[in-house]
């Protein structure tokens, strides 16, 4: 929102705020973003906006294990209903979908055409959405894009709710030990939130709306390990103690991204690691 605002767009948030952060939010009102109090589930009318950016959802892969009807209820719906008003008023989609749709590669790194087998109630619910979207284009004309994020991080994350990198600065910041669930030597595609931000910029700029899927991720992979040493380096607590426990449900071993079709279309340079770690403890300290 706020990439967005910087460059003229009028910007207005929706957010239930059921589990949003101070940060986020103090960080929208100082940018003069206006913030609508609202459920997506219920929207029923987007009809002054061109673009629609589609990023609620609840988000816990753990979580989706013990609740999974809260997360079909909450994401497809609220996914289907702003599929619907963007289609009946002619405005334009963006939606945030997940690599979770994947479920464990059968090859890698991951391209758009890897089978759909997602392991989660959450991965479901990020590709029933997809499918709902698809549909509405076919049916009601709908302009969208649907981009399936890797592990998104940086400021402004709920640790409670958010991935491993909110997890791992939230601990060392409080001097407490590090928690990995299993070996360590799972991987992930973190990319900076930036990095999507940008990529959604340049998708509206260039009315790139062509009822496509891209993957959105750096194209590289990193193990929880390598991450866990990464964050007590930026953060200087090296000597933190770092506790292994039993692997959790619904967690993939290994995961990154072909990002080939979405350079094809966007020349995109994504944000080192470690680059984006210290942007991120930055802003959280500022």
């Amino acid at each position: 929102a706020i990439n967005l605002a910087e460059r003229s767009f009028d910007v207005v948030a929706l957010d239930s705020l059921e589990r949003s952060t101070e940060f986020a939010v103090s960080r929208l009102k100082r940018y003069g973003i206006p913030i609508v109090k609202g459920d997506a589930k219920t929207l029923n009318d987007c009809g002054e906006f061109d673009v629609v950016i589609h990023a609620a959802a609840y988000v816990s892969v753990p979580e989706s294990m013990s609740k999974p009807l809260d997360y079909l209820e909450n994401n497809v719906i609220s996914t289907a209903r702003v599929a619907h008003e963007c289609g009946r008023v002619g405005a334009r989609l963006i939606y945030l979908s997940s690599a979770a749709v994947y479920g464990n590669p059968v090859k890698l790194p991951i391209p758009e055409d890897h089978p759909i087998n997602p392991q989660s109630p959450y991965g479901l619910s990020k590709y029933l959405g997809e499918l709902v979207i698809r549909h509405f284009g076919e049916v009601y004309g709908l302009r969208y894009v649907i981009l399936r994020l890797f592990n998104v991080y940086g400021p402004g994350q709920n640790p409670t709710y958010a991935g491993v990198i909110a997890s791992f600065i939230e601990r060392t910041l409080r001097n407490e030990p590090l928690v990995i669930y299993g070996d360590g030597e799972q991987t992930r595609d973190f990319i900076y939130v930036g990095d999507v931000a940008e990529i959604v910029l340049r998708i509206i700029e260039g009315d790139l709306f062509d009822n496509n899927t891209y993957n959105v991720g750096t194209g590289r992979p990193t193990t929880i390990n390598e991450l866990a040493r990464m964050v007590m380096e930026v953060l200087g607590r090296k000597d933190l103690k770092v506790i292994h426990e039993r692997e959790r449900p619904g967690d993939v071993r290994h995961s990154y991204a072909d990002v080939g079709r979405l350079r094809s279309r966007i020349n995109i340079d994504p944000t080192p690691l470690d680059v984006g770690l210290r942007k991120t403890l930055n802003e959280i300290i500022a």
